[in-house]
């Protein structure tokens, strides 16, 4: 899930000079374009030799999960470097330009998502073996309430990933002497092969590669910034002085775009959804070769967010600091937020042949690792729900299935790319929604994992009002944007600004102003939603879909008879699944040992397969006419 606004215009920049902040545009050379170059050589080789690798091994769930042999290092970076996607790279430092560096407080959120993952989903997910994600529905409800979920997942991945694919993109042939199509085509088409040649194996390899690339690319530019502006103390300073460090706000107020609050309640939810429903997580998890490595993989994930976090924070102060008394957004010089990491690398680094490079092969690698687990997604949502289901086809014949449907989900991709770039204001539209549609499947997922009397009755319309109830917020935020006294942007000057040199640029919209924005002004010509709607934090979205999803499930659930049903104990949480009831076991242990009493066993219970490192088939121990007797 990405946290930013996706701002267009017709802003075509060649060179700008700011001699008041002595920062000059530079372009690519030879070197630049070398690393770029190299960066797709080896994610592409990575698939070819994953395709030799499995060699008499063609079978699906070999190319869709990697045979369950995956240990928790490799499959803990390629979760992060899923996170890390394109826009995040280029808008969470803008964001933090723009808003604050409130948005840390999200290292709150991810920790406590990470933890709940750990304790209810992913103990779940393993013990049941499954390969879709979405499989646990019908096994816990029934087939419409999978079907659902599976094409609300299929119509949100493409839609997001078109976007990764076009707007960082877009952004950076605004600032950077790389043609748009260029981009687009050449990444596009290098994870489009690797996905299909190598499954997974080879997306979660390349996600490691890639990963390092952007590392070393985010570092890049907050080394030079550091060095420009003489110390990391003057960064903090700036940031002091221009407001940027607003940890402290603890406004209970919901219409608030980032409080603490709303980052740590709303994130949390958030985030929870993307790691414990999302079918793009989930299928690394079950890849990994015990449930302990699964675990491990999760908490090594949890300090990679921590750190990417950490370095797009300071990303963003070192922002402000350089262009403090000269802001390019309000001048003009750039069309959006998103511009000014590329901004500040084109003038920064181009004295060091390479260095740009290899931020713009940061970037990419974060598109790359984005579509290139949204393919190999899509593709195992489509086998397992929509296909496998209805036929009878060999293992060969599915496993080359498989890599027919991640060669047309790459074309497809790549196509709905091309369809961005001519949507203009409906990319923060798609954006928004991709999120929104995440809340009602957490929503059901928690019915059936937390609530063992909720029947398919309350799953299928449980699912059904919360994504009404979100999609209504949702769509009521894009038509009624919140006011300024609701998002609170900080202040930004031009004071400082001393422009000479070549311009050569044109507009088409106002900098400031994005062109998406969907207004009806009051009568008196006022702020259209001030004093009449105003939409809650976008982070409360998801959160919205949950609560109305678990709501309604319950209420029907116990309204047609969900008490008398009865359902397998392994479709449900147990005690014993949890890391926290065996600390609490071996706390009580000793415990009673310094007493000199016994623990009771007995009231204890028995630990059961799911904590433990032992894989356990439950479609092939029960027989799907008793697997839920709501059905």
């Amino acid at each position: 899930m990405d946290n930013s606004l996706i701002f267009t215009s017709g802003l075509s920049l060649t060179r700008t000079i700011m001699s008041g902040d002595s920062l000059v545009a530079g372009s690519l050379v030879v070197a630049d374009y070398v690393v770029f170059a190299l960066m797709l050589v080896v994610s592409a080789a990575v698939g070819f030799y994953y395709a030799w690798d499995s060699r008499g091994r063609e079978s699906s769930r070999e190319f869709l999960t990697g045979g369950r042999t995956l240990t928790a290092l490799p499959v803990s970076l390629s979760l992060t470097a899923n996170f890390m996607s394109s826009i995040t790279v280029l808008s969470n430092p803008a964001d933090v330009y723009c808003f604050g560096a409130i948005f840390g407080f999200f290292s709150l959120a991810y920790t406590l998502s990470i933890m709940v993952v750990s304790e209810v989903f992913l103990p779940v997910s393993y013990r049941l073996s499954i390969t879709s994600a979405y499989e646990y529905l019908e096994m816990r409800f029934n087939r419409a309430t999978r079907l659902i979920t599976t094409i609300l997942f299929i119509v949100q991945a493409i839609l997001y990933t078109g976007i990764v694919i076009y707007a960082p993109a877009l952004a950076l042939s605004q600032v950077v002497d790389l043609n748009l199509w260029v981009g687009i085509i050449s990444t596009g088409a290098v994870c489009t092969l690797y996905c299909t040649l190598g499954g997974l194996k080879a997306v979660i390899w390349t996600d490691v590669f890639q990963m390092g690339i952007m590392i070393a690319g985010f570092l890049s530019v907050i080394i030079k910034a550091v060095i420009l502006q003489g110390g990391v103390s003057t960064i903090i300073s700036d940031a002091q002085q221009g407001g940027r460090l607003n940890f402290w706000d603890f406004d209970i107020n919901p219409l608030r775009r980032h409080t603490f609050w709303t980052i740590t309640i709303g994130g949390t939810f958030s985030w929870i959804a993307v790691n414990g429903t999302n079918q793009a997580q989930i299928q690394r998890y079950i890849a990994c070769k015990s449930i302990t490595h699964a675990r491990v993989a999760l908490f090594i994930n949890l300090l990679g967010l921590c750190i990417f976090l950490a370095s797009s924070v300071f990303a963003g102060l070192c922002l402000f600091s350089v262009f403090k008394n000269c802001d390019p957004w309000t001048a003009g010089l750039v069309s959006t937020p998103d511009q000014l990491i590329p901004y500040l690398v084109m003038g920064t680094l181009t004295s060091h042949p390479g260095l740009p490079g290899l931020f713009l092969a940061a970037v990419y690698s974060g598109t790359l690792s984005t579509v290139s687990s949204s393919i190999n997604a899509l593709t195992t949502v489509t086998l397992e729900d929509l296909i496998k289901p209805h036929t009878n086809m060999s293992e060969k014949h599915l496993y080359w299935m498989s890599k027919g449907l991640s060669f047309f989900y790459g074309v497809l991709c790549i196509s709905f790319a091309g369809l961005a770039s001519v949507m203009g204001g409906m990319m923060q539209a798609g954006t928004s929604i991709s999120g929104i549609l995440q809340g009602p499947v957490l929503g059901v997922f928690l019915l059936g994992i937390l609530f063992p009397f909720a029947n398919s009755k309350g799953g299928f319309l449980g699912l059904g009002s919360g994504l009404v109830a979100s999609l209504c917020v949702g769509v009521g935020s894009i038509i009624y944007p919140s006011p300024p006294s609701m998002t609170r942007p900080l202040p930004l000057s031009t004071e400082g600004c001393n422009f000479t040199g070549s311009f050569n640029w044109t507009t088409t919209a106002p900098p400031t102003e994005p062109i998406f924005s969907i207004t009806t002004l009051n009568s008196d010509g006022g702020h259209p939603v001030e004093g009449n709607w105003h939409s809650p934090s976008y982070l409360y979205f998801n959160l919205i879909g949950t609560v109305a999803a678990i709501s309604v499930g319950l209420i029907v659930s116990l309204i047609t008879g969900g008490l008398s049903e009865r359902v397998d104990s392994r479709l449900t949480l147990l005690k014993e699944d949890t890391i926290s009831y065996h600390l609490f076991k071996l706390f009580l242990d000793k415990v009673m040992r310094r007493k000199g009493g016994v623990v009771p066993t007995e009231k204890l219970g028995n630990t059961k397969t799911a904590f433990c490192d032992t894989e356990m088939d439950l479609r092939s121990s029960i027989p799907d006419n008793t697997m839920n007797v709501s059905h």
